[in-house]
């Protein structure tokens, strides 16, 4: 088989979905990850669990059928959480305290594009994890047992219960919030757990539809809201909020219509945290602005600058014990 090295990344694995990312392969990445997992010789099997979620891609299930082939081929036992958000996917490998989890997702990318975000009980991989997995499919140095039958398990109840529970609504908006999931996989979830917090749900482009046919999925770039602004200056609306195409970046729209960019949002949930934990460390990366620093340390915060990457500032969160950290991306 051959093995495209180019969709090994830094953070992920990406392609396109039907010239790189063929069924041979991703069952190959399946297997890798159960070897990955386990750290055993060929002849054990993998015995752990992997909560595996997908958004709504026209390509998703089909890597789906080729990726949990592979895991369970090497002795995983798969979860099936559905189709959803990738931050679904994260409350699940907490939630239900699973060895490994697998998002496959094609992001805020293109329609035809596709690939997998990985975790290793509650790390992302990244880096040289990635390419540990990659040399793993090239000498084929996989682990052979038979997992056990494939079990769906929705963790959605249990998400939104959470959120509810950890949701301080005298802070929430008291008017309306107009939701544009770019039709990406956020949207019935971000609507339903909305409105379970008594928000008044706006819902533009809530439905999936992985051809993306209203607007490209990518909060970060301005052109992407205009759907979004007009809709919040038509309704009168307090706020909106719009998704990448897995729901883990958001761009937001003032009252006023102005964007507030992933910096900012960060001052303003910053100030939150030093308001109630006063010297707390909270962490931005280098393409956000001196305001959000000079920001956290007026508030008597202490500021960290890191590489940007959120899987390298999910590594430093916990190396500095940081409660908040942010992207200009959104993340």
């Amino acid at each position: 088989m051959q093995t495209p090295a180019h969709v090994f990344r830094e953070y992920d694995i990406r392609g396109r979905a039907d010239r790189d990312l063929s069924d041979a392969l991703v069952t190959a990445i399946g297997r890798a990850l159960a070897t990955f997992y386990g750290g055993t010789t060929p002849t054990r099997g993998f015995a752990g669990r992997v909560a595996v979620g997908r958004d709504c891609r026209a390509s998703s299930d089909r890597l789906f059928a080729a990726l949990t082939a592979g895991l369970r081929a090497s002795g995983a036992e798969v979860i099936d959480i559905g189709v959803g958000p990738t931050p679904l996917l994260y409350f699940a490998a907490h939630h239900l305290g699973t060895d490994g989890a697998v998002m496959i997702t094609g992001s805020h990318n293109p329609p035809e594009d596709n690939g997998f975000k990985m975790m290793k009980g509650r790390a992302t991989l990244f880096g040289e994890d990635i390419q540990t997995l990659l040399a793993i499919i090239t000498e084929e140095r996989f682990t052979s047992a038979e997992g056990p039958p494939l079990t769906i398990r929705s963790v959605e109840d249990d998400y939104v219960a959470a959120v509810a529970a950890a949701t301080r609504r005298e802070l929430l908006p008291a008017g309306k919030v107009v939701i544009d999931a770019g039709n990406g996989a956020a949207g019935p979830l971000a609507i339903r757990t909305l409105t379970a917090l008594g928000v008044d749900v706006d819902p533009l482009y809530c439905e999936m539809d992985g051809t993306f046919p209203n607007h490209h999925p990518d909060p970060t770039v301005e052109e992407n809201l205009q759907a979004l602004r007009a809709r919040v200056a038509a309704t009168g609306a307090a706020l909106g909020v719009a998704y990448d195409g897995d729901g883990d970046r958001i761009g937001v729209i003032d009252d006023r219509g102005e964007v507030i960019w992933g910096d900012k949002l960060m001052v303003l949930y910053a100030r939150a945290v030093l308001a109630e934990r006063p010297g707390a460390a909270i962490i931005g990366e280098v393409k956000c602005s001196e305001t959000l620093y000079a920001d956290i340390r007026a508030k008597g915060g202490r500021a960290i600058v890191n590489k940007t990457g959120h899987s390298l500032i999910k590594k430093r969160m916990k190396e500095e014990g940081a409660l908040l950290a942010g992207e200009m991306s959104g993340h």
